[in-house]
């Protein structure tokens, strides 16, 4: 048998790591664009749709060619083929009004989850619909809060849990649906219901538009329509182009955050930072059509656009007017001190600018407060469309005090022989520090152990920008 020498082995360790190098540098690469920084793509959600049927006696009514109930099965049964092609699509069904019936008295818990969820089960919910017959009542509200155990426990946000109730009739166990679907709402259970009403009392529609987006399908043809109009509605994805305008209503802001709420419920669906793209316009987002939106977009101070409704599958423009100037504080030295920045004549912070900085606002005219000794106020600052706006101020400089021993004294501004008091003295200490704006002060002080008025000490001195001014209180 040969033996390797040392410097064999060393060679083939060599060669082993090398290799090793080469695949971690090579895999990012392979199938692939090249691209290290690569984005991801989002990801298509997975939609489940409840379909909650109504099975309650009234059903038995005619509509049109025949029973409601036949008309209805075959419509939905036809429909479920023409759906089942989808990806990233599961549905179930749940029922009511049918186990138990009117007499000896309606039971308001007849509802049951007849097929839970699942990808291939199409045909098991056409087959269950066959054995489906009207028995009893309607409770519309005990079968939505119900709805919320029928949705298995989502692992990602990339899930999106829908109700397509399909009915006759109006609530009649005095529940509150209307209740029920904004508590499932709120909780992020489900989105906005959609409720297909069949051959309805034209007095009824009015009490489902507070439970989701209401259809009201009047002949066989409008509700074929009509679910087809819902699933696209549910599955297709819809872009929106948020357009920041400025003075004269271009596009041209961006960089600020945007959040969308649902403006029914206030719960956060989403946040995105905007973006002008590679071509010059602002950038395409994907957002569900479901619902109506509240948009924040963060700017300082904030604006808002309330009652934003999207075209399920279609490009949408959302404008907002949003233009903007910049404030740009600058002062030499190490101090930067804070500025307190307020909409002309409020009295609430809007934000709190640090000095040596430079940030964007909506254009108009701010009030400032800057936090020297002595505080500067600056009224009245106009921030212009796309222009900077330099706010500076002189250097700083320091007052270093020495006291006999402790006591109280507080520091004043001499202005037209007025004293314009400017802060306390720390009464326990014998050196203290103070970071003053240039000018004429006065120190007013007396020894704490020195218990008549005729001991106070006075003394005048000049700040100027960055020199250190001793001042011995003895």
């Amino acid at each position: 048998m040969k033996t390797e020498t040392t410097q064999q082995i060393k060679t083939k360790k060599l060669k082993k790591t090398f290799r090793l190098l080469i695949l971690i540098f090579t895999l990012p690469f392979i199938g692939g664009s090249g691209d290290l920084f690569a984005q991801q793509k989002p990801v298509k959600p997975l939609t489940r749709i409840d379909f909650v049927f109504d099975a309650s006696f009234s059903m038995f009514g005619q509509w049109q060619s025949g029973m409601k109930m036949d008309i209805a099965k075959k419509m939905l049964t036809e429909f479920l083929d023409s759906i089942k092609v989808i990806d990233n699509l599961e549905i179930a069904l749940r029922c009511y009004g049918h186990q138990h019936t009117l007499r000896p008295e309606r039971d308001c818990k007849d509802t049951k989850l007849e097929v839970p969820f699942g990808k291939d089960n199409f045909l098991a919910i056409k087959n269950k619909l066959k054995t489906i017959s009207p028995k009893g009542t309607t409770p519309i509200a005990y079968s939505l809060e119900q709805c919320a155990n029928d949705f298995p426990t989502a692992s990602s946000k990339t899930v999106r849990n829908i109700v397509i109730l399909i009915t006759d009739g109006i609530e009649e166990c005095d529940g509150d649906p209307c209740a029920v679907s904004l508590a499932l709402q709120k909780k992020g259970i489900i989105l906005k219901p959609f409720i297909i009403g069949i051959g309805l009392d034209q007095s009824f529609i009015n009490s489902f538009g507070c439970i989701g987006k209401f259809y009201d399908a009047s002949n066989e043809a409008t509700f074929k329509n009509i679910l087809n109009i819902v699933i696209s509605q549910a599955l297709n994805n819809t872009t929106a182009q948020v357009n920041l305008n400025d003075l004269v209503g271009r596009p041209t802001e961006t960089d600020a955050d945007m959040t969308f709420y649902d403006q029914q419920t206030g719960i956060i669906r989403y946040n995105y930072m905007h973006t002008i793209n590679n071509k010059g316009v602002p950038d395409t987002i994907i957002v569900d059509p479901l619902g109506t939106y509240r948009m924040v977009v963060h700017t300082i101070p904030e604006v808002e656009k309330k009652d934003i409704t999207l075209v399920a599958g279609k490009h949408n423009i959302i404008a907002v007017d949003a233009p903007q100037g910049f404030l740009n504080l600058r002062m030499t030295g190490n101090f930067n001190p804070n500025c307190i920045v307020r909409k002309k004549g409020e009295m609430q912070t809007l934000h709190i600018q640090q000095f040596n900085s430079m940030e964007k606002y909506i254009v108009g005219k701010y009030d400032l407060e800057i936090l020297t000794l002595p505080r500067i106020n600056l009224d009245k600052v106009d921030v212009g469309q796309s222009k900077t706006t330099t706010i500076e101020i002189p250097q700083a400089g320091t007052l270093s005090i020495s006291k006999p021993s402790e006591g109280p004294g507080s520091v004043y501004l001499m202005e037209s022989n007025k004293m314009v008091f400017v802060c306390n003295l720390n009464s326990n200490i014998m050196q203290e520090s103070l970071t003053l704006q240039p000018g004429k002060y006065r120190i007013e002080y007396r020894p704490k152990n020195s218990k008549e008025s005729i001991y106070t000490i006075e003394k005048d001195f000049k700040i100027e920008s960055g020199v250190i001014t001793p001042v011995k209180l003895f």
